[in-house]
């Protein structure tokens, strides 16, 4: 745990380390866009790296003005020239210029001040406490809440490698193949894409209600062999496996972001853990997707490793093992919990029923329909991932366009450097989450952060269309470290709203609309184009603010008549 507490640290040693290294890997988003630039930017990465170290600021001659950004530039020798000298201004001048030189070196020294950030948060969020009263807030955790953590989120990370490993070589491992004799094409690859968000949105409430019935614990190992399946299909050139493969780890994707988390919610309310209020669980999932942002920049370094070593099932053969391990700790470390026989006590519930001993997918959707706060919730993941799915699909060329109008020609875009800046944009969002936590109502800040997410996207589609990077850098940085607040603050209200029941059940019932938002737009991207999408995006992100706060004040106006009452006994 205190590993976990150091995550802002332990952030911009990995933004050191991989600063001159992470773009040695293709990533999840690059798949679709099908940019294959791997070994060019890690040459050029190792001779960045050779630049800083020998390269004094006090010799360097450099332009003050660089191609971008020459005003600001301008200003600042202006400023700097009338407090004191052409010296430091030749200095700051060398270094911004050094920083901007090429796409590479920009985006590694956004990636260190990100991970700077974060570890400036975290030794100020020290700072404000006394050591008596961050010794009082250790002691005051039940031990079967620090248990619990320990027991979640060592599996919760290790399953969550596995599937950063799959992630980045996606487009590559198929790319490979052969079917019926010709090189793998890109429709072919683009329907196996589409295959694991079919199988994801038909499977994934059966799935659910499998899991609730016969235990969480089950869901969860059920999720390592489906998965593991899926990754040794990769060394297939058969079709029919291929497919096969893609079906099964479609099926595994509904399982990883259902039954892992209702497992936790289900025992984090039994009385022997000491969290029957659920008080501690946005302090786990914030700390789950903090380390969860480490997690993949590692993941990522180990799928080059891989891939360099054996081509590009390297990753997935090698997330077998992470898979072999997460099932390992699950077996000996967690209890199996199944689904309660009623609904959970949810203050804020309106028009609570009681449901059979087995839950089915009707009775599911009859609790959703039944109450209000959970179609407002299952509305915001549905709307805010699909917004995030889309994102995932069209920053690559968007990030690229801007990248060529603002260097040179031929100037390579490092899609490594640039996932792992949004990683740790990711960090500091669920460190900010984290931080705040039990002092704003998790309503409240949910809304902020979806006004926020929506203004970003919003900033992102006028960027793109104007090929400005600077702009869309800040958007989409922004973007994510909303993300980074997202999933958190999600977990959260699902773990007060959804019952245990049903909770598998509704989970993926969600992920119907979500699936098939997606889906649609990814079908739809001859007519809709980079900036079509992100606007889609923008909208889903706009209408799952409103269904926040929606949320807030109906809870609110639950609190105040719930007070009244209390006030005038």
């Amino acid at each position: 745990m205190k590993l976990v507490k150091s995550a802002g640290l332990v952030s911009a040693l990995l933004g050191l380390a991989c600063a001159g290294g992470v773009d040695g890997f293709a990533i999840r988003q690059r798949s679709v866009a099908n940019n294959v630039h791997g070994e060019s930017i890690r040459s050029n990465s190792r001779s960045f790296q050779w630049t800083v170290v020998d390269k004094s600021l006090k010799n360097t001659q450099l332009p003050l003005v660089s191609q971008t950004g020459g005003h600001a530039q301008t200003s600042l020798h202006m400023s700097l020239a009338l407090r004191g000298g052409a010296d430091g201004v030749a200095k700051i001048s060398s270094l911004l210029s050094s920083c901007t030189s090429s796409p590479l070196t920009l985006f590694n020294s956004c990636l260190l001040t990100l991970g700077a950030t974060t570890a400036i948060m975290q030794i100020a969020g020290r700072r404000s406490g006394s050591k008596e009263e961050i010794k009082k807030a250790k002691a005051a955790k039940p031990a079967g809440v620090r248990s619990l953590q320990r027991k979640f989120l060592a599996v919760f990370w290790l399953l969550r490698c596995a599937d950063w490993l799959q992630g980045p070589y996606f487009y590559e491992v198929y790319a490979s193949k052969f079917i019926n004799g010709a090189p793998a094409t890109a429709t072919w690859i683009s329907r196996l894409f589409l295959t694991g968000f079919a199988s994801t949105a038909f499977f994934g409430p059966f799935i659910g209600r499998l899991a609730d019935e016969r235990g969480r614990k089950l869901g969860t190992l059920l999720f390592c062999a489906l998965y593991s399946m899926g990754a040794a299909s990769t060394t297939s050139s058969l079709l029919g496996i291929l497919l096969l493969g893609r079906v099964l780890s479609g099926i595994g994707t509904s399982l990883l972001f259902s039954a892992p988390e209702s497992w936790l919610v289900s025992e984090a309310q039994k009385k022997e853990t000491g969290d029957s209020e659920g008080k501690y669980l946005g302090e786990t999932f914030g700390l789950a997707y903090a380390g969860d942002s480490i997690v993949a920049i590692f993941a990522g370094q180990l799928a080059g490793a891989a891939a360099s070593k054996r081509g590009p099932t390297g990753p997935f053969q090698l997330s077998l093992g992470f898979l072999a391990a997460g099932a390992a700790l699950t077996a000996l470390l967690w209890k199996e919990n199944k689904a309660v026989t009623s609904t959970p006590n949810d203050s804020s519930s309106e028009n609570e029923n009681e449901t059979s001993s087995k839950p089915t997918i009707a009775d599911a959707w009859k609790v959703v329909k039944s109450n209000p706060h959970i179609m407002l919730v299952g509305a915001v993941q549905s709307l805010f991932e699909a917004a995030m799915y889309i994102f995932v699909l069209q920053w690559p060329p968007a990030i690229q366009k801007a990248v060529q109008a603002a260097f040179p020609a031929g100037s390579i875009t490092p899609y490594g450097t640039v996932f792992s800046c949004f990683m740790a944009s990711c960090l500091v969002g669920s460190t900010l989450f984290g931080k705040l936590v039990g002092k704003i109502p998790t309503e409240s800040f949910a809304t902020a952060m979806l006004a926020t997410a929506t203004a970003s996207m919003i900033g992102a589609v006028v960027a793109a269309k104007n090929a400005a990077l600077y702009p869309l850098m800040l958007s989409f940085f922004l973007f994510e470290a909303c993300v980074g607040m997202y999933f958190p603050s999600i977990g959260t209200l699902r773990s007060k709203y959804i019952p245990d029941s049903h909770r598998g059940v509704i989970l993926n019932l969600f992920g119907i609309p979500l699936n098939l938002l997606v889906v649609s737009v990814f079908l739809s991207i001859q007519y809709l184009g980079v900036t079509g999408a992100l606007t889609v995006s923008s909208a889903a992100l706009g209408t799952a603010t409103c269904a926040m706060f929606t949320l807030m004040r109906r809870q609110k106006r639950n609190d105040s008549e719930k007070t009244t009452p209390a006030l005038a006994a």
